[in-house]
């Protein structure tokens, strides 16, 4: 084995002599600058899906803000804050909205019309735990972070704990078909 040691040291010195202090430590500033980028784009579960899921009870109802088939939580992932204390656009008191969001486009069955509706978790108190709702309408792979749902999007608040999702309409959509 000591043909392999030599072998080893010799290769080892060689790009001892080729390489440079500098060049080493910008190869190493590349992977963690590199790395910066990704690590944010990673999923995130925020929910324990077996045990805290709302209950379906066969009602599909399009217009009640309390199940997941309401139609402005087309791409909603999280606890409805309607069960939680709050309402469709407001975090429960304890909580703040979170200060990054993702969007979605919704239609809504009473005027024919879509919309361009804002998610905003609400950060800061324990995971809500109850109306749990995961619509992927028009979800996009977690590197579009904009319309990722899969994130935990208070991270970008003082607390990132989550507690709930809320709805928040931005206003019509601007495509040919509504």
């Amino acid at each position: 084995m000591k043909w392999l040691d030599e072998f080893i040291e010799r290769k080892a010195r060689a790009v001892a002599q080729q390489t440079s202090r500098r060049s080493a430590l910008l190869r190493i500033g590349r992977v963690l600058v590199g790395t910066a980028f990704v690590l944010p784009v990673l999923p995130f579960d925020r929910s324990p899906r077996a045990q805290h899921g709302a209950v379906d009870d066969g009602k599909h109802d399009p217009l009640d803000p309390q199940r997941c088939e309401y139609w402005r939580y087309c791409a909603l992932d999280g606890h409805l804050c309607t069960c939680c204390g709050g309402t469709i656009t407001s975090c429960p008191p304890g909580t703040e909205p979170s200060s990054v969001t993702w969007i979605g486009t919704c239609h809504n069955p009473e005027d024919g019309k879509d919309y361009l509706v804002s998610y905003n978790d609400c950060c800061g108190a324990a995971s809500c735990g109850r109306c749990f709702c995961n619509e992927n309408e028009g979800e996009r792979p977690g590197y579009r972070m904009g319309v990722h749902n899969d994130i935990n999007w208070c991270m970008g608040n003082e607390s990132s704990v989550y507690h709930c999702t809320v709805s928040v309409i931005l206003g019509q959509s601007g495509s040919a078909g509504g």
